[in-house]
């Protein structure tokens, strides 16, 4: 049994009997609040703007279908897009699509109208649930903001006490998603849509492009905010819940839940052995690659990008200090960072998680991150990372320049340390599994009566 405990009954006893949970770690309370009473679960229903990865929201989304449908449950997928995932097919996850384009794949005047409410997301969904929902039947929202719109949470108004929303970013609590003001440059700390927020032009477009987000944020503060019903949001990490409740949601609401994290080699990179510094991620103003280029080109250090969106022009123009690898799989960017010396995650808003950290921790990676990632302060304390503000490019630059003229045994204890200890700082793909489904059955053990036999009342069985 891990950290968490497996949702394995004892081996010796029959299916209903009573499930062993740990009297302590990061998961033993949702643990014990909700796997006790083990109610069976009908379906999960994940609902989510793709079926196709595209970011991390997407990614995890798939893989709790792929993890759900391995031990038996029932799995019902609805997307917004056309559904076209091979691979959910082949493990039995029924899919429902919408099949329809994302925002910025429709023409604007469509962008303008369903991007604040959807009808044909809200009616699809509301079908559905007419049609398929039981008592016993778990919702999880993942993404909504490119193509299902708040309208998926009027349609899951009727099954909210059920329903499970992610928050894979800020938007749940921010019209721009990111609690960011990108005309400043800097994080931002106004309440959402109070005076001061609509007022400030902080949308890294236009302004008019900031009141259509808050029109929007408004229509969703409305449709989930509003509705204590939908009683349990998902955060990636503790420190997202100030943020949060500054947006007006109530702190019983929020639980946290850490993501899972695959290593990216399954033995340790050598970092002591290698001199260039890795960037891992979505090539735009935010997530600070601007400021990674200008640092790397001040100190005289190469820099591998990896990765793709709307800087890629200027990167493949930087020059020879800079290879630009482009987007890559899993496998290949494991192969990728054998010959780098650190990864450097020089986000410029509140990062909510930092999963690339990790991942790259876990292979031996040490981390040159911004003060403002969350994981910023574990990593360091932990040893396997160096916090410094990534903004400041003389900073920057002299911190990967003492990186580099760090003795190369300190290095390799840096790398043996991520590699070791990063696994602490989230959980397994296992773990968070369970986690998840802790979520489900304690919501529907709240709604659910078991059902007496024999005389007695008993426990469904853990499928």
């Amino acid at each position: 049994m891990n950290d968490i405990g497996q949702l394995r009954p004892d081996e010796n006893e029959s299916a209903v009997s009573t499930v062993r949970w740990p009297a302590s770690g990061r998961y033993a309370k949702l643990w014990r609040d909700g796997i006790a009473a083990r109610p069976v679960l009908d379906r999960v229903v994940i609902i989510d703007d793709y079926s196709t990865a595209r970011g991390g929201a997407t990614a995890l989304a798939v893989l709790s279908a792929k993890l759900f449908c391995g031990l038996g449950i029932a799995v019902t997928y609805i997307c917004g897009d056309d559904g076209a995932n091979e691979e959910l097919a082949s493990f039995g996850v029924s899919i429902v699509k919408l099949n329809s384009r994302d925002l910025l794949n429709s023409s604007r005047a469509k962008a303008f109208a369903t991007g604040i409410h959807n009808p044909a997301a809200g009616n699809m969904i509301s079908a559905w649930v007419r049609a398929n929902d039981t008592p016993k039947t778990a919702y999880h929202v993942h993404g909504w903001h490119q193509i299902l719109s708040p309208a998926v949470f009027d349609a899951l108004a009727p099954v909210a006490a059920r329903c499970v929303v992610h928050a894979h970013d800020f938007f749940t609590g921010c019209p721009n998603g990111a609690f960011f003001d990108y005309q400043a440059q800097e994080i931002c700390k106004r309440r959402p849509l109070g005076t001061g927020c609509i007022a400030t032009s902080c949308d890294k477009r236009s302004y008019a492009q900031k009141l259509w987000r808050t029109v929007r944020g408004a229509n969703l503060f409305r449709a989930l905010r509003s509705r204590p019903a939908f009683g349990r949001i998902i955060l990636l990490h503790e420190k997202m819940a100030e943020f949060l409740v500054g947006s007006g949601y109530q702190l019983e609401r929020l639980v946290t839940i850490r993501n899972p994290i695959a290593p990216l080699t399954a033995e340790r990179v050598a970092a002591e052995n290698n001199d260039e510094f890795v960037f891992i991620g979505r090539l735009d103003e935010e997530k600070g690659i601007e400021d990674a280029l200008a640092a790397t080109a001040r100190a005289g250090v190469k820099l591998c990008v990896i990765g793709d969106g709307p800087l890629i022009s200027k990167i493949t123009a930087v020059g020879d200090h800079v290879r630009a690898m482009g987007w890559r799989s899993h496998a290949e960017i494991g192969q990728i960072i054998r010959t780098a010396s650190a990864l450097i995650m020089p986000s410029r808003y509140p990062e909510p998680f930092g999963l690339v950290a990790i991942e790259a921790a876990r292979s031996g990676l040490p981390v040159i991150m911004t003060k403002g990632a969350f994981l910023a302060e574990e990593m360091e304390r932990a040893g396997m990372a160096i916090s410094c503000d990534t903004t400041d490019e003389e900073a920057f630059a002299a911190t990967l320049t003492a990186f580099r003229n760090m003795p190369r045994e300190d290095v390799r204890l840096m790398s043996e340390r991520a590699f070791r200890l990063s696994p602490n700082l989230a959980t397994t793909h296992e773990e968070w599994r369970d986690a998840l489904l802790a979520q489900y059955r304690s919501l529907i053990s709240t709604q659910v009566v078991p059902e007496p036999r024999g005389g007695a009342i008993v426990q469904g069985a853990f499928r």
